[in-house]
């Protein structure tokens, strides 16, 4: 069965990468959750996508120039605040704790392309090691220095290159760094490539699928899973499917 992966949580009806967010996309139904990774300036882990903070909160500036108890403060409601007033950033940590108690699969993305943080990788991998999610939880990344990186100081943990642009043959690239899967833009992920990959025993999991119609066809291929900001709506659309 194709899997849902709510991107940022539900971050079409709910303020991205906040809790609210993820405790949406477990209410309806999601069978994952992707989020992104940064660090503070004083190391800790941070679960928000920009760089800047001036998209997804009242802050300025970046987020590697503040610390912790600092972001903690901000509002992270941005567009959504009428509905969900004051909600935080959360640190990976209290994701975690959370997600354990769930049958959730987390979906982590270092964010580290523009900001090479240094420690990133181990202090994830420690943070997951901690609360015994090894088996469920993914790493992915547009850095695929960083994954490779991760693989060889945690083989255990699956990891999936994140691309945006056509790669030749990408589960042999996904294989020839350890990944066990390939996260690309839907519009590099072709049938022909989608099957191939499967084929050669390589998930693909897809971004950002929020257009009902190429939700409906990517679960007639039986893809692996695809990620959406309206984890609700894939949900439902599944369920119609699955009745069929």
């Amino acid at each position: 069965m194709t899997q849902i992966f709510a991107h940022r949580g539900a971050a079409g009806t709910h303020p991205e990468n906040t809790m609210v967010s993820f405790y949406e996309a477990y209410r309806v139904g999601a069978d994952g959750i992707e989020l992104d990774v940064q660090l503070s300036k004083d190391g800790e882990v941070v679960v928000i996508h920009d760089e800047l903070l001036d998209r997804t909160t009242n802050g300025k500036g970046n987020v590697k120039d503040h610390m912790w108890k600092d972001l903690q403060s901000l509002d992270a409601g941005y567009k959504f605040q009428k509905q969900f007033a004051r909600a935080t950033i959360p640190n990976l940590e209290e994701v975690l704790a959370w997600i354990q108690g769930t049958n959730l699969i987390l979906n982590i993305e270092l964010k580290n392309g523009v900001y090479p943080y240094r420690g990133l990788e181990e202090k994830v991998i420690a943070l997951v090691r901690t609360y015994s999610m090894e088996s469920r939880v993914i790493l992915s990344s547009f850095n695929h220095y960083s994954l490779v990186y991760a693989y060889r100081i945690a083989p255990e943990i699956e990891t999936a290159p994140l691309y945006r642009d056509g790669l030749y043959m990408p589960w042999v690239y996904a294989t020839s760094i350890g990944a066990k899967a390939i996260h690309p833009s839907i519009h590099t992920a072709p049938d022909a490539i989608v099957a191939a990959s499967m084929k050669e025993g390589v998930a693909v999991r897809p971004y950002t699928i929020n257009n009902e119609d190429k939700m409906r066809h990517l679960f007639e291929i039986g893809i692996s899973a695809f990620i959406t900001d309206f984890p609700e709506r894939a949900v439902k659309l599944r369920n119609t499917i699955d009745v069929q």
